[in-house]
């Protein structure tokens, strides 16, 4: 390989990260309540969502809908989402709230920067007529 093949490989890779960054392709970040909203309508069929929380990472987020409640947490490049019906079962810490799903393959979901009180109030308004409609 020359030196001439290699610089020119090089920039093709480049080339291809700028555009796929331009392109947000593989982006899943979660970065507000309308948002994880989003995910989980377009994820569990029938699901209308509510009001959501979403953890200050962006990493995973709660939202309350007319069936439950939506988990959504990031996967890879992709997003990934679960219903659960309340009560649901919490660990808190100084971080925030984890949510256990009590599904092995999707495992706890922590939302960072979230409490408790919070979450149970999300809870309480799991099931209620008080749906957003999103566009």
């Amino acid at each position: 390989m020359t030196l001439t093949q290699l610089g020119g490989s090089l920039v093709a890779v480049l080339l291809l990260a700028w555009i796929a960054r331009w392109l947000r392709l593989g982006e899943s970040k979660i970065t507000d309540p309308t948002t994880a909203a989003g995910f989980a309508q377009n994820a569990l069929a029938g699901f209308q969502a509510g009001r959501a929380l979403v953890g200050t990472d962006g990493a995973a987020a709660l939202v309350a809908g007319d069936t439950g409640i939506a988990v959504v947490k990031r996967h890879g490049a992709k997003v990934a989402v679960r219903r659960l019906i309340p009560p649901l079962y919490l660990r808190v810490s100084v971080e925030g709230v984890t949510v256990e799903t009590g599904e092995r393959l999707f495992g706890a979901v922590t939302l960072f920067g979230v409490t408790e009180p919070e979450v149970r109030a999300l809870e309480a308004e799991a099931g209620r007529s008080t749906v957003v409609t999103l566009h």
